[in-house]
């Protein structure tokens, strides 16, 4: 007797199917924003299917003050992430590494940035701002937002080295390895995938950050300050399409690095 397909307990189904349907809810939009990319709107509202045209890609930056808005937005998230993935990596590698006086202190602050509303942080930001009579700009929105991307970062970077293998780092202080050649040749490989994604998602947090960016900006108009702008006359095309192109290059990167990672895995 061939051997019969063992079926699935009926509570293994439903959590199989409520996985797909949360999976469906959160890739939904991001759908209709790449499908709408490729609409051909005879009006200034991009909101119903009125055609197929790829005309939208050709005419991407064709509108000056929403690409300046692009620009700045990505300059202000590179800047950030670095800066954030510099100082949050030194804070995750001491809080994972040594215990000492202040640790838990900081553990505190740590995750009340990440916890607190962002509503608070950008009121709290313009007040010191303002009282160090600091104008606001492209500046203060870096500032900002390294300030709550170091947590982020620091957190990542802080659960990768609790489970780092000591006895790695043992081996080469005893073939004469010194702490600072122990680091950059052994340490820093192995924690470099938490950096790494520890800076993407400080990037990402600064490229569509609207809250903190919109009491800090002053003038300075970024790309998410730009599109609720337009809402109230319209978004054009040109925002689905920069949108998608955003998306593409982050699921690009996160594809590179998860193949990295495993060939990686694989030599070892």
């Amino acid at each position: 007797m061939s051997p019969t397909r063992r079926s699935r307990p009926a509570g293994e189904r439903a959590m199989f199917a409520y996985t797909w349907l949360v999976i469906a809810w959160l890739v939904t939009p991001i759908l209709l924003m790449i499908v709408f990319g490729f609409n051909d709107p005879h009006g200034r509202y991009n909101q119903t299917w009125q055609g197929f045209t790829l005309k939208w890609y050709a005419k991407a930056f064709e509108i000056g003050d929403l690409t300046s808005a692009l620009v700045l937005s990505l300059t202000i998230a590179v800047v950030s992430a670095l800066l954030s993935g510099a100082l949050g990596t030194g804070i995750g590698y001491a809080l994972g590494r040594y215990r000492f006086r202040g640790g838990d202190t900081l553990n505190l602050i740590m995750f009340t940035t990440i916890s607190s509303p962002e509503l608070i942080m950008g009121i709290s930001l313009l007040t010191l701002f303002v009282t160090m009579g600091v104008g606001l700009g492209p500046v203060t929105i870096t500032i900002a937002h390294v300030m709550f991307s170091i947590s982020f970062v620091a957190t990542v970077v802080r659960a990768r080295v609790v489970t780092l293998d000591r006895s790695i780092e043992e081996a080469a202080a005893d073939l004469g390895a010194g702490p600072w050649t122990t680091f950059w040749r052994v340490t820093f490989p192995i924690i470099l995938p938490a950096v790494f994604s520890g800076v993407l998602l400080a990037f990402a947090l600064s490229i569509d950050d609207f809250i903190v960016t919109n009491f800090t900006a002053g003038t300075a108009v970024t790309f998410p300050l730009w599109i609720w702008g337009a809402t109230r006359v319209g978004l054009p095309p040109q925002v689905n399409v920069m949108g998608t192109l955003i998306f593409t290059a982050g699921v690009l990167i996160a594809v590179v690095a998860n193949l990295r990672s495993r060939s990686r895995s694989r030599r070892d």
